[in-house]
């Protein structure tokens, strides 16, 4: 298993738009993924799941994925995290 600690600097943090976004790229893979905030953990995969965590801009998260590609899925996610979504 491996990780990243990113910090999350959207303005609107992992909302609605953002979270959708991060749920797409993370289901390209096979890997296990999870995301962790303030000590709660959710399924990257999870629309619901990462909504719960209740991501504010200035957040630093954890991600981590676990299985054949898990290298390429956290360079992925940490590319989009730190693209701020695309906007």
């Amino acid at each position: 298993m491996k990780s990243i600690n990113i910090t999350v600097q959207h303005k609107v943090g992992l909302h609605a738009r953002p979270v959708a976004l991060f749920v797409q790229t993370a289901q390209k893979y096979k890997s296990n993924i999870t995301v962790t905030s303030n000590e709660k953990t959710a399924n990257a995969k999870s629309l619901l799941g990462l909504l719960s965590l209740g991501v504010t801009q200035g957040t630093t998260i954890q991600i981590a994925a676990e299985g054949a590609d898990e290298e390429e899925a956290l360079e992925k996610l940490r590319l989009l995290v730190e693209s701020n979504f695309g906007e």
